[in-house]
């Protein structure tokens, strides 16, 4: 199926997009960029080709220069509906001709090119081959955060997509856990993300007792009981953009050790977010709620980085993680998700998406961080 990214994006939002990602590109020392159907061709031009074609797409983008997207032809009158199309300028190709000697006739035969993380490995290499004088790098690699800034429209969409995820909690927390499969309560949390909106739910992490601790263990045929942790993280696309939340709920009273470790990290998620602003490097925010855990002897436990990007995917940069040190910009959205995982009995995980403000950080998730006891 063929899609647009939502409103309110106009072409003169995706013409400042692709201007931008050309500058950028050559402050990188690149001569451009060249951008394969996904988030990244969203992003730039408001166009999602259909994901059945093997047929080659590619934006191709170099300062100085108009983009061209290069698009097979029977694709190009979907490509023109675009919003962001009035930007651009198409370059078709049909059927039984070399879609590759049209693309590399708008490429610089000795350039350094940054590449879509997600191109065809069949595309890359036929683009070697018909330029062999040219060089690729991930685009991830060379200009990770592309993405990385939101403008004021895009938090607009993050702010709902979080809200919705909220909305979907609330109801959660209210049906019954004991008795039931990991499976039947995560088809729940997926229904309930589509019916506040979400058009991609991407994951539903229903992680009952032992099974917590494993932080991506899903869902799975274990019957839910009296007495069980229960991890919830669930999240997808609501109007092209992410939501991701974490909670962690009980069944039934829970035990003073329990509790004690879902006050540990409630208080680790706290002091990661209280670390963000603008200028501080991301790693900051990853010791902030590390030193939380590993001062109460849970160090060992905390199995992953405290945090990741968020925006057009759920997982993009930049990465709350030790030796990241890229300083946080207003308008960076990202995860703040510590946790606590112990082998063969629980897992406990707490999680908000949190954008950088001028003074500071604000919570895109709202719902009660304190342990819910449920049915």
């Amino acid at each position: 199926m063929t899609g647009t990214a939502p409103a309110p994006f106009t072409a003169d939002d995706y013409r400042a997009r692709m201007a931008r990602a050309a500058r950028e590109a050559a402050e990188a020392g690149l001569a451009g960029l060249l951008v394969a159907p996904g988030p990244d061709l969203v992003w730039l031009t408001g166009y999602a080709p259909t994901a059945a074609t093997e047929r080659l797409t590619l934006l191709v983008l170099a300062a100085g220069r108009d983009p061209v997207l290069v698009v097979p032809t029977l694709e190009a009158p979907d490509a023109a509906k675009a919003a962001g199309a009035p930007a651009l300028s198409l370059r078709d190709w049909t059927d039984g001709k070399d879609p590759y000697a049209v693309a590399a006739a708008l490429l610089d035969a000795g350039g350094r090119f940054g590449i879509s993380d997600n191109a065809w490995a069949m595309h890359l290499l036929s683009l070697q081959k018909a330029l062999p004088g040219a060089s690729y790098a991930s685009l991830t690699q060379v200009l990770p955060m592309l993405r990385a800034v939101k403008d004021a429209a895009e938090l607009e969409l993050m702010a709902a997509a979080g809200a919705a995820a909220d909305r979907a909690f609330e109801e959660i927390r209210r049906v019954p856990f004991a008795g039931r499969r990991e499976t039947e309560v995560g088809a729940d949390l997926a229904d309930l993300l589509r019916r506040f909106g979400h058009s991609q739910v991407d994951f539903t992490i229903v992680a009952s007792g032992p099974n917590g601790a494993n932080p991506h263990h899903e869902v799975g045929d274990r019957v839910i009981e009296h007495g069980d942790m229960v991890v919830l993280d669930f999240g997808g696309l609501k109007d092209g953009y992410g939501s991701d939340t974490s909670r962690t709920v009980h069944v039934g009273e829970p035990t003073e050790e329990e509790r004690r470790v879902h006050d540990l990290v409630r208080e680790a998620q706290e002091a990661g977010f209280r670390a963000v602003r603008p200028g501080v490097a991301c790693q900051e925010i990853d010791r902030a709620a590390r030193a939380v855990i590993a001062d109460a002897g849970y160090g060992p436990y905390f199995i992953h980085r405290t945090g990741h990007g968020i925006g057009v995917t759920t997982h993009e940069p930049p990465y709350m993680i030790e030796g990241e040190e890229q300083p946080l910009v207003p308008g960076m959205c990202f995860s703040v998700e510590p946790g606590v995982y112990l082998p063969g009995r629980f897992g406990v995980r707490i999680e908000d998406i949190v954008t950088v403000t001028e003074g500071g950080g604000r919570r895109l998730n709202y719902t009660t961080r304190e342990l819910v006891i449920v049915d």
